[in-house]
């Protein structure tokens, strides 16, 4: 179970799901809709969705190649969870930072 939680409980993997939640992407459009994340980071964590069976990766036979990055029906069972995360996390973004700042205040050496 502990790997499970890892995978989605990771850096980029709720966010990539996140931005799948509405239609298949490439990857460069994966890059762009998701700041910050490089391509190495991008691959390697497209790599483990799809092999968790989140997501799915279609290679299309054409000149140049064109690969596709979807939800699996699995992948979309995550959405509900990850939308809650993220509006929890908007929501409690400003407190969050507050008591950081206090902590930090009273810790200072």
């Amino acid at each position: 179970m502990r790997d499970v939680l890892d995978r989605i409980g990771d850096k980029w993997s709720l966010l990539v799901i996140g931005t799948l939640r509405r239609e298949r992407l490439r990857f460069s459009e994966l890059q762009r809709h998701i700041p910050g994340i490089s391509q190495r980071m991008l691959t390697l964590t497209l790599r483990q969705l799809e092999r968790d069976g989140l997501i799915t990766r279609t290679v299309h036979a054409e000149v140049p190649p064109r690969v596709e990055y979807e939800l699996t029906p699995l992948g979309g069972t995550l959405i509900q969870l990850a939308m809650a995360l993220a509006d929890w996390a908007i929501e409690n973004h400003p407190r969050i930072e507050d008591s950081r700042a206090a902590y930090d205040a009273a810790h200072q050496r």
